[in-house]
């Protein structure tokens, strides 16, 4: 079945509600050499807005947040613990900042396997999704995915009640 590429007008949502449609689709990566590296998104979650404290933007607008209030589409990618980088996607309206942290993908399973598997840095920050003549995009299927809930992990330092947030989507598997 051929695969159709999302475009920014599907990351123009709720950032819960884009984070769950993202379970199932694929994460293309054209590499340096030409191949292109494919793998299908299992694990993601959602980071919504100023009051989420779970949210960089939780503290308002600064250099490195500036991003999440821009238009939905757009790569959000920081480094972690000086260590590794997050891939994340900016979703909802302008003005009001929000992203889906890609987490996981088959056979790269965590947010650092990830960016690393895909050769992801802080270049990719800021850049738009469109299609797939750009080194990365998203691809859709056709097919339906089923996903369970949980809530978020690595977000001590925010409140009680956003840690207990089920904003975390993972394939659940149908076999």
């Amino acid at each position: 079945m051929p695969h159709r590429v999302l475009m920014p007008s599907f990351f123009a949502r709720e950032c819960p509600e884009v984070s769950a449609d993202l379970i199932g689709k694929w994460l293309c990566r054209r590499l340096e050499d030409g191949r292109i590296l494919r793998l299908q998104i299992t694990e993601t979650e959602a980071y919504c807005g100023e009051n989420d404290t779970a949210c960089h933007a939780h503290r308002g607008r600064t250099r490195r947040t500036e991003v999440l209030y821009g238009p939905a589409g757009v790569l959000y990618v920081y480094l972690c613990y000086g260590i590794h980088w997050m891939l994340n996607i900016v979703t909802g309206e302008p003005e009001h900042p929000q992203a889906v942290l890609i987490r996981a993908c088959r056979d790269a399973q965590g947010p650092g396997r990830l960016t690393k598997a895909f050769s992801l840095t802080g270049e990719f920050d800021r850049m738009k999704l469109s299609d797939d003549t750009a080194p990365l995009w998203l691809e859709d299927d056709g097919l339906s995915y089923a996903c369970t809930t949980a809530p978020r992990v690595g977000i001590a330092y925010a409140s009680p009640e956003d840690q207990a947030r089920k904003w975390r989507f993972i394939l659940r598997e149908t076999r």
